[in-house]
């Protein structure tokens, strides 16, 4: 998949030349511009990466992208993008969402592609809305949020992808704001190099149906004392002075300041993403103050296809079979006259 000498691209080499067709101001447009960037970073060739979509706002990508792609129905691009996997190795296969289209009419097709850990990558618009269709409440709008579809307010519980994929077992989990698209380019790059699935919610602002929807969180003057940029070996530090971080005390999570009250930065937890066991990583998931963003797990385990080409392996070493001609005259034969 990687790219020669010659062939060195930059971000205008993968932008088709289709009138993009999203909402001013819409985060679309950084998601978009990012992946733009982070490809040719990748050493992937262009003729090598397929985006597949399902139906959204999010899923018109593949129709601004200068790479093969296929827009496909709602919540079944996981599907589409294993068959494509599966068929060519080869390729660099990006599943295009939004969190209407994985987590409710995909929801089955989003957890069972995590599980199976097929080597591709999945990028979950979530706006928290359904933007498309005009503004009903999706599956992690929050309670109380009201909506073309709940008026007087939204009554059902939100799913949080994160928890969502790591009970899935997903073996790469990112998160990341909407509007920082240096750190976006650089998960992108890290996804693609994952040997797995990688899965990556970026936190998307709708301007015309939810707008502000992680403003608390994303907003340039406060992000910085809101959320923490997790880095694999580094210690989760996180505030405008880097005065603040995470300790384990019991159970949980507590944020202590740093030359308070005896703390120093040797006593903060050091992240690892690399860890099997996922009961940190879920735990930074759910982790409301601070938000946690980048990389949250990182684990390396076999994929779906190496477990595939084993077992063929095995059965071919066993078999008595060399040709299907002996499988068709094996047992009991009879002619007919």
């Amino acid at each position: 998949m990687e790219t020669t000498a010659t062939e060195r691209y930059t971000f205008k080499d993968f932008a088709s030349d289709q009138e993009v067709r999203w909402c001013p101001g819409c985060d679309d447009y950084v998601i978009l511009r990012s992946m733009q960037k982070a490809l040719p970073e990748m050493g992937v060739k262009k003729e090598d990466v397929v985006f597949i979509s399902g139906i959204g706002c999010s899923s018109r990508f593949p129709y601004y992208m200068d790479t093969y792609g296929m827009h496909g129905i709602h919540g079944r691009a996981p599907a589409i993008a294993s068959g494509v996997k599966l068929a060519n190795p080869n390729l660099s296969v990006w599943v295009i969402t939004g969190d209407g289209d994985s987590m409710a009419i995909g929801g089955n097709h989003f957890i069972h592609v995590l599980r199976r850990n097929i080597d591709l990558n999945i990028i979950l618009f979530n706006n928290q809305i359904y933007g498309l269709t005009k503004g009903q409440f999706s599956p992690t709008s929050m309670v109380g949020q009201k909506t073309k579809s709940s008026p007087y307010g939204n009554t059902q519980p939100p799913f949080h992808p994160g928890e969502l994929a790591i009970g899935a077992q997903a073996r790469f989990f990112a998160r990341i704001g909407g509007n920082t698209p240096r750190e976006m380019t650089e998960i992108f790059i890290e996804a693609e190099k994952f040997n797995g699935t990688s899965l990556v919610e970026v936190l998307q602002n709708c301007v015309i149906f939810n707008e502000g929807c992680f403003t608390r969180y994303t907003d340039k003057n406060i992000r910085e004392d809101k959320q923490l940029y997790v880095e694999h070996g580094k210690p989760m530090i996180f505030g405008k002075c880097k005065d603040k971080g995470l300790i384990l005390s019991g159970l949980k999570l507590v944020v202590v300041s740093i030359g308070e009250d005896g703390y120093t930065e040797d006593d903060i937890l050091v992240h690892d993403a690399k860890e099997k066991d996922p009961t940190l990583h879920q735990m930074l998931v759910r982790l409301e103050y601070p938000l946690v963003t980048g990389i949250i797990r990182s684990f390396d385990d076999v994929t779906l296809e190496e477990r595939e080409d084993n077992l063929t392996k095995q059965v071919k070493a066993n078999s008595k079979f060399t040709k299907t001609d002996d499988l068709f005259f094996s047992g009991e034969t009879y002619q007919v006259k």
